[in-house]
């Protein structure tokens, strides 16, 4: 379906701030034909956008009149192309038009010269003293234009407007993030987070989303911030919020990684296990009513449980094997992980951030103490078994974390929790290695899915990583049932060359 979206720019800073927001809404694929009378805007135009995608407000940005096409290796590749001299449509293929389209996206100036078939069409026409901007498109490709415009209303009604807005990163969910700025105050972080979209019912009539309870609205990043907050833990603070929309205006807590050279840092990770050991002393609320929002932390349950680790035969075992999980493999598999979670029914509890690795811990070194990180991305926190976040850090699903460093890191926390009274160290370790060959279960099969069904094939190159960490938790001895079913599917073994 075809819809159309309007908008009056007054000059040509106006024209500008629109190259620059239609920047943050292209995604690969993506062809925008750009037309209009002379003078009308478009060279402006294209030139604030490609500055935008390569994050370079100086970048040299030649008219491809002569040349064609102008490529730029930026977020995703951009390539600029005007059509005036083009003396036949046939050429394009000479371009390379279609082959770029797989990787990046296309702005084309003269897009008639080509009779080019447009996801996006942009005109500008001369209005007043300003012009007209007018887009046609397919409905999907529309509407993320339309939020991405609607990111700048919600900057504008805090008084930030003017703001230079640059991508910062997407992540495995629909949410997008971005870093703002204006001239005489601290970059600030956008958050981009639409009203998740629970999909089909797959047990019991309900959505995955809903059995893992996976957050449907920020309000719970907003709840949740609160109260680590108010307890001393360095989360964002909120700046302003809409709730129904999507969007957040959050402290900047800085660029600091748990890597130099690529390579993670012993001292952040250690550090980090220090910070998980002191939020599971807290005591936790269960349900949290601010000024902003209201939520009901759930609890990770057998239910969230079941459904997660599901992943691996839902996906994984398609991917490795080419055929789907038989029903005596799925039943093998939900009892022998119902078991190894009976066993660790009575372990402790507390608040689980459920991704607590390396991407969202920001490393603040010239701070002390748990100052000196700063938490990001818990949406989906949970109450569950504690063990959960510290295996997820251990083993971090981005990061290639060697034996020792995993055992300096489950160390740290362990001599932390004993410092401050009795603590099972026994079925911790037990939970530890429960949770950790869970977690990892899961996303053998949540990468997988995240190629098949969402496009996203980057998640793959992190397979043979997680399929080891699986292999470790699979060691300890109370799940050796679990390691005997893996090893006689061959479910860990690395595929052949």
């Amino acid at each position: 379906m075809t819809v159309r979206l309007e908008l009056f720019l007054a000059d040509e800073a106006a024209t500008m701030q629109l190259g620059e927001d239609l920047a943050l809404a292209l995604q690969r694929g993506d062809l925008v034909a750009l037309s209009g009378d002379l003078g009308t805007g478009k060279t402006t135009l294209a030139r604030a956008l490609i500055r935008a995608m390569a994050d370079d407000p100086e970048l040299e940005v030649p008219s491809p009149t002569f040349t064609l096409v102008q490529s730029y290796e930026t977020r995703i590749p951009i390539h600029h192309l005007d059509l005036y001299r083009l003396s036949d449509a046939g050429e394009l293929e000479e371009l390379g038009l279609i082959e770029a389209l797989q990787s990046g996206a296309a702005l084309v100036e003269w897009p008639e010269k080509g009779r080019l078939s447009a996801g996006i069409q942009l005109a500008l026409e001369h209005e007043r003293e300003g012009r007209r901007a007018i887009f046609t498109g397919d409905a999907e490709r529309l509407a993320r234009i339309e939020r991405s415009l609607a990111i700048r209303n919600f900057l504008r009604e805090q008084g930030w407007e003017d703001a230079q807005r640059r991508y910062l990163l997407g992540d495995a969910s629909p949410r997008g993030y971005e870093i703002v700025s204006l001239p005489g105050h601290n970059q600030r972080i956008l958050m981009n987070s639409p009203r998740l979209n629970l999909g089909p019912a797959v047990r019991d009539g309900k959505p995955y989303a809903v059995i893992a309870h996976t957050a449907q609205t920020v309000a719970a990043f907003v709840a949740i911030a609160e109260i680590l907050r108010a307890a001393g833990f360095a989360a964002p603070e909120i700046y302003a919020a809409d709730l129904e929309q999507g969007f957040l205006l959050v402290e900047h807590l800085g660029d600091g990684t748990f890597l130099e050279n690529g390579e993670p840092v012993r001292e952040r990770y250690v550090a980090a296990a220090g910070l998980l050991a002191a939020i599971h002393k807290h005591r936790w609320p269960r349900e949290i009513v601010t000024g902003k929002a209201r939520h009901i932390i759930p609890p990770f349950d057998r239910d969230a449980m079941s459904i997660e680790v599901s992943l691996l035969t839902d996906w994984y075992v398609p991917y490795v094997t080419g055929t789907p999980a038989s029903d005596e493999f799925r039943s093998e598999y939900e009892a022998l992980w119902n078991a190894a979670l009976d066993r660790i029914a009575t372990t402790e509890t507390s608040l689980l951030m459920r991704d607590f690795h390396s991407p969202n811990i920001v490393w603040r070194g010239g701070r002390q103490g748990n100052d000196r990180l700063g938490i990001l991305d818990f949406q989906d926190a949970m109450i569950g078994p504690s063990s959960y976040d510290l295996a997820s850090l251990a083993m971090d699903a981005r990061v290639t974390i060697d034996r020792q460093l995993e055992s300096a890191t489950v160390a740290s926390y362990i001599a932390a929790r004993e410092a401050e009274g009795p603590f099972d160290k026994e079925m911790f370790e037990l939970s530890y290695a429960t949770m950790a060959a869970h977690r990892n279960s899961k996303i053998l099969g949540g990468f997988v899915r995240l190629d098949r069904r969402d496009g996203k094939p980057a998640y793959l190159k992190h397979l043979p990583r997680i399929r080891n960490y699986v292999r470790r938790a699979l060691e300890h001895p109370g799940l050796a049932d679990l390691k005997e079913f893996y090893e006689r599917h061959g479910l860990l073994a690395e595929p052949s060359a």
